[in-house]
């Protein structure tokens, strides 16, 4: 897998913003930003054979699992010579070349990772899932069930919570008060500050 460094990422998604500014892309985008540093850190641990599982904000995830910038910039703008063919856009990126799978239903992704990880336990693999959420999808019953499910079943599944305090808009100590976030052995919490409203850049979407 290539070497992504921070500065190559904030280009690329500081790219995708320009186009989108400049009315280039036609649909809603979900950037990533400010958290390049640790994801790096964490992806020099995900082998090219193990599995990720993206959310709508899934650009840095792809580019760091190996998958091909032009094909996703292609993507992005909807051209035939994109990863999905133009037809899943920014928020519904797959690449099977490189087990890389996303969904933009909030927690979606979460059951389907589990079900993967006892697949490949059953197996005998040697490859692990990795499953990133958001801190508003780890609020859904999917995320909870999945998360528990596999630590019962000691499956090869890591959930990453990509943790900036905020659900769309809404922060947890609004959504929670004081209740502490769900801790369990299969759960990675890193937090951050975004770099880019929840959709778009603030400008031609509203927030």
């Amino acid at each position: 897998m290539k070497k992504w460094s921070k500065e190559e990422l904030i280009k690329f998604e500081s790219n995708v913003a320009e186009l989108f500014r400049n009315g280039k892309i036609n649909c809603p985008i979900h950037l990533s930003g400010g958290n390049e540093d640790i994801l790096i850190s964490i992806f020099e641990d995900i082998k090219t054979g193990d599995y990720v599982f993206s959310t709508h904000r899934n650009h840095y995830h792809y580019l760091l699992k190996g998958g091909n910038p032009a094909q996703l910039l292609d993507e992005i703008l909807g051209k035939p010579t994109g990863i999905c063919k133009g037809k899943g856009r920014s928020m519904h990126i797959y690449d099977v070349n490189i087990n890389f799978y996303t969904s933009a239903i909030i927690g979606g992704t979460c059951a389907i990772a589990v079900g993967v990880g006892l697949a490949l336990k059953k197996k005998g693999s040697k490859a692990h899932v990795w499953c990133f959420v958001g801190d508003g999808g780890e609020d859904t019953g999917h995320f909870m069930e999945a998360a528990r499910f596999g630590v019962a079943r000691q499956l090869p599944v890591t959930f990453v919570v990509e943790d900036n305090d905020l659900a769309v808009e809404t922060t947890k100590k609004e959504r929670w008060h004081n209740h502490p976030p769900f801790n369990a052995p299969n759960v990675l919490r890193y937090n951050y500050t975004r770099t880019y409203p929840h959709v778009g850049i603030g400008e031609r979407v509203s927030m």
